[in-house]
Order: structure tokens, then sequence, then C-alpha cells
């Protein structure tokens, strides 16, 4: 097979770099008001130049919550503790959910497993951003990898770019001090003795004909961008309209020089100043005094912004239908408290969601814990195969968590040691809790 080049890899975080910056803007809710006409834009100004209705940010959070990695089983179905150990160590039980933040934001991070000094497995989060994974568009299998970043000078400004590229006999690095690899010189090569790419794509892909992931925000962009325009008409509006406007007759207007953006009085071409017709009553004048004597005052009433409120209420719809969030996420409440059934039955489609995701990211986190044995036990990447275990990702209370995993013990279906992991409970090293003849809920205890 063809040995992928460094051109290669290099471009394949170029073809995606503007997509990936764009759905990070999304994610942090900076992105460019989107639908506005440009009197609307003339008339908002500077004062609301980010609006912005996060849903984003709480597409990935809803999901990312309910991704927690718990533990790993071996080929036999035992809890593999020196794996979990491991996993600890390089502090993945933190560091995961960040990977699942990542991939659910911009489609796309990666994990990178290697030895320390010590000969223990280190494995690290990396973003989509700076990592890209190349694969076999047949098999499926990792060709290579690349991480680019670039260093900053001590004056702040951009220094060298570096690159590591990771392939399965070796492992190289490159410094440059542009922006294209074809100036880069290599720097150092180490082999690698893992004989695979020590490099794990999180891919958040559904569909396995997709050659990079999909942001779980793709539907709701725009929506979003509706949103995000509604809510700058209806701030337009409260500035211009809402505010009742008092109007008067009979009074006498006043001029005065128009000043300019420097402070001082505009002239024409002739040299004097421009005058400007202003009010005669100040906005924040609490008296108002009309010296005719058929002068009238009134007051015009303010706009109703009633239509902005069922606007937003049904792009939110919108925004429950494409992304599964239920409506008390979006703030879509009844007047009646949800009991606690409603609740979890609201949540089912954002669990079966988050369920998917398990399946999906599952995967990958198996490839890094063959790789995290190959690292701390010898052998060959392939010899192992552990299982990754998930937390249920379904809202439920802790007593009935706690109902469920005893009457499961009492009908004999899982045994102690499996009860007392479900409900987070540490498991003596030997003992009693590998028993699976008991059925009585103080054993399961």
């Amino acid at each position: 097979m063809t040995e992928v080049s460094n051109i290669e890899l290099d471009r394949a975080l170029d073809v995606r770099a503007a997509r990936l910056h764009l759905l990070s803007q999304y994610y942090a809710g900076e992105q460019p008001l989107a639908f506005l006409s440009p009197d609307a834009k003339k008339a908002i100004g500077q004062r609301f130049d980010r609006i912005a209705t996060n849903l984003p940010r709480l597409a990935v959070s809803a999901i990312a919550e309910r991704l927690r990695v718990t533990g790993f089983i071996d080929a036999e179905g035992k809890r593999d503790t020196a794996l979990w150990e491991a996993w600890t160590r390089s502090d993945l039980d933190q560091a995961s959910p960040a990977g699942h933040r990542e991939a659910l934001a911009i489609g796309e991070a990666a994990v990178i497993v290697w030895a320390n000094t010590a000969g223990k497995a280190v494995a690290t989060v990396e973003s989509g951003r700076q990592v890209a994974v190349y694969r076999d568009a047949g098999s499926g299998e990792t060709l290579a990898a690349v991480k680019r970043w670039t260093d900053l000078a001590p004056d702040g400004t951009k220094g060298a770019t570096r690159w590591v590229i990771y392939r399965p006999d070796r492992i190289e690095h490159l410094i440059g001090d542009g922006a294209q690899i074809t100036g880069a010189k290599i720097t150092k090569v180490i082999d690698n003795p893992l004989l695979a790419v020590p490099v794990v794509a999180l891919t958040n892909t559904d569909r396995p004909l997709d050659v990079f992931g999909v942001s779980e925000f793709t539907d709701l962009i725009p929506i979003v961008d509706a949103l995000n325009k509604i809510s700058a008409d209806m701030l337009t509006a409260s500035e211009y309209g809402a505010r009742p406007r008092r109007w008067a007759t009979g009074l006498e207007l006043e001029e005065q020089p128009k000043i300019g953006d420097n402070g001082e009085p505009v002239l024409d071409d002739d040299g004097d100043p421009v005058m400007e017709v202003v009010n005669p009553i100040s906005e924040t004048s609490r008296l108002m005094v009309n010296e005719a004597a058929d002068g009238k005052f009134g007051q015009l009433p303010g706009a109703d912004l009633s239509g902005y409120d069922t606007a937003v209420r049904v792009l939110l719809q919108q925004a429950s239908a494409v992304s599964g969030l239920p409506g008390h996420y979006l703030g879509i409440n009844s007047t009646v408290p949800a009991s606690a059934d409603a609740i979890r039955a609201a949540e089912a489609a954002l669990t079966a969601r988050a369920e998917a995701r398990q399946a999906v990211f599952g995967r990958a986190w198996e490839q890094v814990a063959r790789l995290i044995l190959a690292v701390e036990r010898g052998g060959e990447v392939a010899d192992y195969s552990p299982r990754v275990q998930w937390a249920d990702p379904s809202t439920r209370s802790a007593a009935a968590e706690a109902d469920a995993v005893v009457k499961l013990h009492g009908a004999g279906i899982i045994t102690t040691t499996e009860a007392r992991t479900r409900l987070g409970i540490d498991n003596p090293e030997q003992g009693p809790a590998d028993d699976t003849t008991s059925s009585t809920p103080e054993a399961a205890a």
C-alpha cells in the first residue's frame, strides 16, 4: 500500500479549517448575525453587535453530560482494573468528556497514545482543528495522522510551525517558518514499536460513508440564525418603538450647531457652522412648557412586542424537533410542573441520541484502550479486545437506579460485582463479591 505523503496529511487539516472555525464560532456564540437587512444593521449600529441564542452549546452539553465511561471489561467479561488505573493515570476520566464535547461540536477530535519515560502509557485528547487522521477508504484502517500547531514568539506574534507525523513504523517531527509543510525540515524521527498509528479519531457520525464528522448542531444553525435575527428585530423595535413617544403642537423648534465626532462644530464650505433642528424639550425632562395658547401634548402608544414572543416559540419548537432537546431545556414550559416520569419521557429522544453516540465513540475508546494495553503490557495492539462500559444515559434518581439493580440481581441476571459496579460501589478484590448465587436484596447491597 502506497504511503500517505506529508502533503496529503497537511491538506487534511486545511480542507476543513474554514468549516471547523465557523462551527467553533457557533459553539462559542460568536457567529456573525444573519438574515439582517442593511437598514436593520444601520439602525442597530454597534449597540447589538453580539446577539446569540446559544443553542449549539446546549445541544452539545445535553448529550456530552450523558456520555461517561465507567470502566472496561476484558475478553473474559471481567472488569479490567489495571486498564482503568492506566486510564485514570492519563486523566482520561476527566479529559474524555472534553473529547466528546469537541467531537459533538465540530465533528472531530482525536486521542494520541504514547509512553512516558517510565514506560507507562500516556493519552491526550486533541482538537480536530490540530489533528487529522488519514484512513483507508475501503477498510477504514488508520494509515497515518498529523498534528500541527504554531508556536508563539515572545512578542506575541506567530512563530515557527510544527508538525508531528504519526505512521505505523515511525513518528516524524518537522518544523518550518511558513504554513506549508513542503518547506519544513525533519528534526527528529522515532521508531514506533506499536506497529500501529498511535492516534485514534473520535468522529461524530452515524453514516459509515461520511469521510468527515458532523457537528451535532448542524441542523440547528439556520434556526439559531433566525432566532438571533428575531432577537435583533425585537431589540431594535424596543429601542425605537416600544417606548411611548411624546408629541406636542405649537412649540417653537430650536436650532443649534451640529457637532462632529471630534467634538467640534461642523462647518460648511463657507466656514459657517451647520445648524440642525432639535427638540426644545429634552427626553429626560419631566416638565414640559408650551407657551402657545392652542398648544397640545400627547403620547403615541408603544409597539406591541408580543408577536416576537410567538415567533421565538415557533422557532424553539423547531429547534426541539431537530435536536431532540426537550421543552424544559429550551424554556418551553407549561404552568403545571412536570412529573419525574413525564421528564424522562420528554428526554427519551435525547437519551436515544446519547446511546447512539456511545456506540460511535465506544469503538474509538476501545482502540485507545488497545493502544494503552500494548504500551503497558507489550505485544501487538490487535492482541487485546477490551470492551468499554458506559454509565446509563437516562435520567434516573438514586432510588430508582438502586431498585432496578437489586431486581436484576435478585433475578440472577447480574452478579453482585456487576450490581456494585452499576451503583458505583467499590468491589473488593476477593471474597463474596463474585458470588452469583446470592439472590436477596441484602446480599446485593
